[in-house]
């Protein structure tokens, strides 16, 4: 089963997301995709190594190129987020790339090889405000990540105010 859960910042995403998982008994794997910069970013990283803390999740620090990583078959796998994944491959060497194939071939071999994958996004092309280029650029691709996204999810979930609203699929508890 593939979940894809997305909404605003600090709307519950995570929590829901993992509590997706609680369940679940065999090997649990989290992909963490935020890079330490600054002190926002090491107290967002603590806050949420906080909240899966005694979770049983074995935590795997994967910036880019989520194509390599391999996990056994009956395992179950959070990754967290899209949103930070494509920052970090669409802005590490300086110039902007074009990652969205990339991100989503790696995505759906993670999908179609694991029991369980739960995909943290973002919705971050609502708010109708023109910005830079660069960052429009980014809105693009992270619209066009989640729409391909799914098209496959078994499950769409948006966390609103902290509440989880189905919009594809039954919410898994």
């Amino acid at each position: 089963m593939t979940i894809l859960v997305t909404g605003g910042s600090k709307c519950g995403k995570s929590s829901f997301a993992e509590n997706c998982l609680k369940d679940f008994s065999d090997k649990k794997y989290y992909i963490a995709t935020m890079q330490p910069y600054g002190d926002e970013a090491l107290k967002a990283i603590e806050r949420h190594r906080l909240m899966r803390a005694e979770k049983n999740f074995l935590t795997i620090e994967k910036y880019t190129n989520i194509h390599e990583l391999e996990f056994p078959e009956n395992s179950a796998v959070l990754l967290e987020c899209t949103g930070n994944l494509l920052a970090n491959e669409m802005f590490s060497d300086g110039k902007i790339i074009n990652p969205v194939g990339k991100i989503l071939k790696g995505l759906k071999k993670i999908s179609t090889n694991v029991s369980e994958f739960v995909i943290v996004s973002n919705e971050v092309s609502s708010d109708g405000i023109l910005y830079s280029s660069e960052t429009m650029q980014y809105i693009e691709y992270l619209s066009l990540i989640n729409r391909k996204i799914s098209e496959y999810a078994d499950c769409v979930a948006e966390c609103v105010f902290g509440i989880p609203v189905a919009r594809k699929g039954d919410l898994p508890f």
